[in-house]
């Protein structure tokens, strides 16, 4: 609670503050950033208060209402970063951001890296939307509109699977229940999020069809620059369809390898029971023990990491009979 209070009197002391998150955003990077922004507009309507990021998600757009990133904004500005493990990852101008003068970090990742004069970081709760809902809670003082109670309720959606992955727990589940005590339209919000374009679904198709297994029970996909023109989808639309693999009897492991018009292939890790964040740390990424991404540099490093994942499921196996 201290902390809360500590970061409440920052906001307090800024005329000025700016919200922004991780690259390639994810539901609740966008619900943490659209419900601090709502927050802090509600409690505090005499404050410039700004969401920003770089790049976007397709998947979000029909909540992610940011505003337009401009560096006249961070001078003398507080620059609140939600949902974002490291310094590198903030999806912003890095020479935009050495202006603020102040920055305070908020996020439920496993601690890598303590770069903000405040360093808010809460590994019991499985999505970032979870803690600034649980602040908003915590303190009397904070208020907040129906719109930003349903920008956190996405986020919180989004980032356990719909209420399907480890750390959904009592406490988690009394800080939605609060939320749902605004208008969140929570059938819109699942209709936005869990439906898809028709050449989506004829890609989840291709993925029935042409996914591989590894001797040990690592399942994955690639799409190829070819493939997603073929079937007429961004990339993004191509990574969302890692779950298509998450229903394999055995399969503990499943990575989704997404090629990219630079070369890079990006990579979206998913797993059960095993944590594989190590291994995404080691190419370029990071993120969730059991839900991360990361980056490759050439198409040799795709059998390279699914190499280490079979051999982490097999020492796995060898250890836990009992799961399978």
């Amino acid at each position: 609670m201290d902390i809360i209070k500590s970061i409440v009197e920052k906001i307090k002391q800024y005329d000025r503050i700016i919200i922004t998150r991780h690259i390639r955003p994810d539901g609740d990077c966008i619900g943490s950033s659209m419900g601090l922004r709502s927050i802090i507009k509600t409690t505090f309507p005499d404050k410039e208060v700004y969401c920003v990021g770089d790049d976007e998600a397709e998947y979000v757009k029909f909540f992610n209402k940011e505003d337009k990133n401009d560096e006249s904004l961070y001078k003398d500005s507080l620059v609140i970063v939600v949902d974002t493990a490291t310094y590198d990852r903030i999806s912003n101008n890095k020479e935009w951001l050495s202006q603020a003068k102040e920055l305070i970090k908020i996020d439920h990742h496993i601690p890598v890296e303590d770069y903000g004069v405040i360093n808010y970081v809460r590994t019991d709760f499985p999505a970032c939307s979870a803690i600034i809902a649980d602040m908003l809670f915590s303190c009397e003082e904070l208020k907040i509109d129906d719109e930003g109670a349903s920008s956190l309720y996405t986020g919180i959606v989004t980032d356990t699977g719909r209420f399907r992955f480890r750390g959904v727990d009592s406490k988690l589940m009394n800080v939605v229940s609060k939320l749902l005590e605004y208008n969140v339209d929570i059938e819109s919000i699942y209709m936005n999020l869990y439906t898809k374009e028709k050449e989506v679904m004829k890609l989840q198709g291709y993925v029935l069809n042409h996914f591989k297994t590894t001797e040990n029970g690592v399942s994955s996909i690639y799409f190829s620059q070819k493939t997603q023109e073929k079937y007429n989808v961004t990339a993004e639309e191509a990574s969302s369809l890692v779950g298509s693999l998450s229903e394999i009897k055995g399969s503990l492991i499943w990575v989704c390898f997404i090629e990219l018009p630079d070369g890079k292939i990006r990579v979206r890790l998913r797993s059960r029971f095993v944590a594989i964040n190590e291994i995404a740390s080691r190419y370029r990424g990071g993120g969730h023990a059991q839900a991360c991404g990361a980056t490759l540099h050439a198409k040799k490093e795709v059998k390279l990491l699914l190499a280490e994942c079979d051999t982490l499921l097999k020492e796995f196996k060898e250890a836990n009979p009992e799961v399978f």
